[in-house]
């Protein structure tokens, strides 16, 4: 499923930037909350937490109301992980790569967008807040994500965006034997530049 997705990635991007009337790429800061959907297999729980992602994006022009959005956003998220043995912080950091296909709408001097498509993820670091033992190093998690996001903005007519945001993953991110599931979630604000 790995390789399919990375193919699936570059593939999308060949055919949009085949299709291309106009490119343009521009920058991108957000803000939100994120945590994690737990099975029930155990008694834990995921209360969410501050998380920020950063990057740049490229808008590939298909048509006036319509194009192809790849991004690379370097991202952290936290949680409250809560168990009957207590509380402790999670974090975790690493990098998205979504591509949505994007319909526009003029409004005055600028435009209303909506997007929709599918991301891949992959971590870098993840700890407990209290402890200095790499989850990902130690095999509980897996790095690569994949799952669908969404997004709605507007964009004024010198460039700049404001923009909201939802990302789930469809991977489980437990990386041990049994039923339990791990899949995170990121509700976000932002705001960009297009050049």
């Amino acid at each position: 499923m790995k390789k399919s997705a990375i193919v699936f990635f570059i593939s999308i991007f060949g055919i949009a930037s085949s299709k291309a009337q106009d490119i343009n790429a521009g920058f991108k800061v957000e803000a939100g909350i994120s945590n994690f959907i737990m099975s029930h297999t155990y008694d834990v729980e995921s209360k969410a937490k501050f998380g920020t992602s950063f990057g740049g994006f490229m808008k590939i022009d298909i048509c006036e109301h319509f194009a192809v959005q790849p991004e690379l956003l370097l991202r952290y998220k936290s949680s409250e992980i809560r168990s009957s043995e207590g509380t402790s912080d999670f974090e975790c950091w690493g990098v998205d790569m979504p591509v949505y296909a994007m319909g526009s709408l003029n409004a005055g001097k600028g435009m209303f967008y909506a997007g929709i498509g599918p991301y891949i993820g992959c971590g870098f670091g993840a700890k407990f807040k209290m402890s200095d033992i790499d989850l990902y190093e130690d095999e509980y998690l897996r790095r690569l994500d994949f799952g669908g996001g969404a997004m709605i903005g507007y964009e004024f007519g010198f460039g700049l965006q404001i923009n909201a945001g939802y990302k789930i993953g469809v991977v489980n991110m437990l990386d041990i034997e049994g039923k339990a599931k791990m899949l995170p979630q990121t509700v976000n604000l932002g705001i960009g530049f297009r050049f």
